[in-house]
Order: C-alpha cells, then sequence, then structure tokens
C-alpha cells in the first residue's frame, strides 16, 4: 500500500465511485468522506471499522455490489492510505492539515464549499461517544456543526459574507484542536 497524501486522480477516482454506487443515505464524494475519516480519527473513543465502514455507504444493507475484487481491493487501499495520511498530518505535521473542502465556480469565481466536508465530519462524530468531549472543546464542534449539520442552515443565511468567511476560516483549526486534544493521542 503506498503512503503519503492521495492524488488529484486518485480523489478524482474515490469520487466517481461516490457517484456509481451513492445512495440517500451514502456519503457524496471524497470530500464527505474526508471530513468522516477525520472525526473519526478523532474521536474520544475508538470506532471500528466494522461500524465506520458500513456507514460510508449509509448502512449494511446499502454496501455496494463492486464491479470487481480490483474496484474494491483499490477502493479500501486508497480509503487507508487517506485514513493514515490524515492521521499523519493531524497527529504529527498539523500545520500541514488541509480539510478537503470542494471548490464550486460561479460566474468564473471559485468558491470554498466547506458543507460536504463538515457533514463528513458530524457523520463521523455520530459514530462515537463524544460526551467525554471536555467543554473547553465544544466550541470547536459547534464551528464545524455549524456547517454540518440541517437544522444550522436558516443561522448560517443570517450570517453576513464576512461572518460566514470568519466561520469558514474557523475549521480547520477546530479540526485539528479536536485530534490533539483528545485521551487516544
Amino acid at each position: 500500500m503506498q503512503q503519503g497524501p492521495l492524488t488529484e486522480e486518485q480523489l478524482e477516482w474515490l469520487d466517481d465511485i461516490f457517484m456509481k454506487y451513492s445512495t440517500e443515505e451514502s456519503l457524496v464524494d471524497a470530500s464527505e468522506l474526508d471530513g468522516m475519516l477525520t472525526a473519526i480519527v478523532s474521536s474520544p473513543v475508538t470506532v471500528p471499522p466494522e461500524e465506520w465502514l458500513p456507514a460510508i455507504w449509509g448502512g449494511e444493507d446499502q454496501m455496494p455490489e463492486w464491479e470487481s475484487e480490483e474496484e474494491f481491493r483499490r477502493f479500501h487501499d486508497l480509503l487507508s492510505q487517506h485514513m493514515n495520511d490524515i492521521v499523519d498530518r493531524l497527529t504529527e505535521y498539523p500545520e500541514q492539515f488541509e480539510p478537503l473542502f470542494g471548490i464550486n465556480t460561479v460566474d468564473g469565481k471559485e468558491f470554498t464549499v466547506v458543507e460536504e466536508w463538515c457533514f463528513g465530519y458530524m457523520k463521523g462524530v455520530d459514530l462515537g461517544d463524544w460526551s467525554s468531549l471536555p467543554a473547553s472543546l465544544q466550541p470547536a464542534l459547534l464551528v464545524i456543526a455549524l456547517h454540518g449539520r440541517e437544522e444550522n442552515f436558516a443561522r448560517l443565511e443570517k450570517l453576513t459574507v464576512e461572518e460566514y468567511n470568519i466561520s469558514v476560516e474557523a475549521i480547520r483549526p477546530a479540526a485539528i484542536s479536536l485530534h490533539a486534544r483528545h485521551p487516544l493521542h
């Protein structure tokens, strides 16, 4: 298995796999997967693979019928490589950690899309027991939940452009602090 960050081609392949096998409950793209894996490796308690692997697809009964053994193996190899890279960056090189946010282009202007990543992160949170998260870290989790929970959309819509941009800028440091301060690390 390879090490290090996934290439653009590998990330696009993962996006294609999600397009091919997605369901109403599954993750939608590599950005949402990145968020979910970041939360899983940052969880105050270990989330076993037999819980989070089916959650990628929306549950045990939603698992894909892979086209081939090679496709299945490549997906799982890339998944492991990406998860290991997230752990390495968060643990050893937090200054190199970058959430895998999407980019949308509207009228020739690029906009950062954080919602998929944040929704993935919160799906990862929902898989673990975060009740032991210290009160001092609750605001960091709320920074991510602001963009990762539907019930916060009305609040997001009321933000000014500047407030919205500040909330987006706060996501990366929030993810780093949530990983750095829990008992598993």
